[in-house]
């Protein structure tokens, strides 16, 4: 269990009275003249994410009024948690099962530091955990999360190919999953052409992560993650102002990794495989050029239009490998498209799919959860914006527009129509920081995809 929530309570815990504003009246009705009077000299109002330490006339606590927004309610916790002093509290009335997972979750996920390369900061105050919250869910959730952060906040100095195929060994040792990698040139003996061209350039060699986990006769499901550790342009340079993020052009496999953890801990019964392939995309005499018709696994010859937009074919042999088994469904994650970003922003994951159903199921699952995701289309008039007069397909648009639809539809050109695929095009980042959810790193759509996942297969 994450360090902030424990299993018991001691003599200092403090008990938190969780209110929303439209309760908190009634509450006060039932209080004495001294603790009515202390919450309105403090002008306590029961916004969502408040605190207030109640005093027990010795001048210490004998509690904590806080203010959420209900029973489903995950980042007023959060808030709360990191707006408290350090100590060890408790809720004052046990809850029902979602809403006592939800605030632990809560108060997990605000827990976070990227402390790799500093002194660790304070503590965080400790919650104990409801005897109603479901631990297991709990401790997938912001374990998995972590991951996620740390992968991605982790400077692409030290988590080069190597380094993400290293996480991923030790998350499948961890689970006694099956795991293996194809490196540099076997890249090329083993038909994954696409892979080792744009990261042939780098001195960190390419390679294709490749687990599995679960009994073979349960519903595969196949997950698979852009890798890119860090993505200079190639030789369609980025600016310096477009490079210095970079490091997080891996996000995708980072959330892979989580997600898979996520299914693991919860011993999902599903056949699950995971595919990461991961590069560096660097520039050397050797990098691969703008005009380039690059083969692929599945014999679509890909026309180079711009080296910067590599995440896509990456991707396209993964994907190919991950039809040829026939899996119940395949999901995959990238930091793959601005054009994703500016029509959505930084905070909501674009979805493409080839499944209404699908669409459907994380529509309600992403709602529930409050990690949506939302869908575009994959619009096939646009397909005549990348076609190719000397190859099959190019990896970039011929116009500025519809970005991040040409990019998934390029995607979908490598999946078997009869799979149902649904592509995220995440940002994997925080650009300011907000209660649960650091600057930095971040998961997005993860906990909604566990969610469909464990409602379709889950016993």
């Amino acid at each position: 269990m994450t360090d902030c929530l424990v299993a018991r309570a001691n003599a200092q815990t403090l008990p938190i009275t969780s209110l929303t504003k439209a309760e908190l009246d009634g509450w006060l009705k039932s209080q004495s003249k001294e603790t009515v009077a202390w919450v309105k000299a403090s002008a306590f109002t029961a916004t969502p994410g408040s605190a207030l330490l109640l005093p027990d006339g010795a001048k210490g606590a004998s509690g904590v009024l806080a203010g959420v927004t209900g029973d489903d309610d995950i980042w007023s916790w959060s808030a709360i948690s990191s707006s408290l002093p350090v100590g060890r509290y408790k809720l004052a009335k046990e809850p029902k099962a979602s809403t006592a997972t939800r605030a632990a979750m809560g108060w997990g996920l605000a827990a976070y530091r990227f402390d790799r390369y500093r002194k660790p900061g304070a503590a965080h105050p400790e919650l104990v955990l409801p005897k109603n919250a479901d631990k297991t869910s709990v401790e997938a959730t912001v374990s998995a999360t972590f991951l996620v952060r740390d992968l991605i906040n982790t400077p692409a100095a030290d988590m080069g190919p190597e380094e993400l195929a290293a996480a991923a060994r030790k998350l499948a040792k961890e689970f006694k999953a099956r795991f293996k990698t194809i490196i540099g040139d076997d890249l090329l003996k083993q038909n994954f052409p696409a892979i080792h061209a744009v990261g042939r350039a780098s001195t960190r060699a390419p390679r294709l992560i490749d687990f599995t986990w679960g009994n073979a006769k349960h519903p595969k499901v196949t997950l698979v993650g852009k890798g890119v550790c860090f993505d200079t342009g190639g030789l369609d340079l980025k600016p310096a102002s477009g490079m210095l993020r970079m490091k997080k052009d891996m996000g995708g496999a980072a959330h892979v990794l989580g997600l898979a953890r996520m299914i693991m801990m919860a011993k999902l019964p599903v056949r699950l495989r995971v595919l990461i392939p991961a590069v560096e995309n660097s520039v050397s005499g050797n990098a691969y050029r703008p005009l380039d018709i690059i083969k692929t696994r599945k014999g679509i010859a890909i026309e180079i239009g711009n080296t910067d937009a590599e995440g896509r074919v990456v991707l396209s042999d993964a994907l190919a490998l991950a039809t040829s088994d026939k899996p119940e469904m395949i999901l995959d994650f990238a930091t793959l498209t601005g054009a994703a970003r500016i029509a959505l922003g930084p905070s909501l994951p674009a979805m493409f799919t080839n499944s209404d159903k699908l669409a459907d199921d994380f529509y309600k699952r992403g709602e529930a959860a409050d990690d949506p995701v939302w869908r575009l289309p994959l619009w096939k008039p646009y397909l005549k914006m990348i076609e190719s007069s000397v190859g099959d397909i190019v990896n970039t648009g011929n116009s500025p527009q519809g970005g991040a639809i040409t990019a998934a539809l390029f995607l979908e050109a490598f999946v078997e129509a009869d799979i149902p695929w649904a592509h995220f095009d995440v940002m994997a980042w925080n650009n300011s920081s907000q209660p649960g959810r650091p600057e930095g790193g971040e998961a997005m759509g993860m906990r909604a995809a566990f969610d469909v996942i464990a409602g379709r297969y889950a016993k």
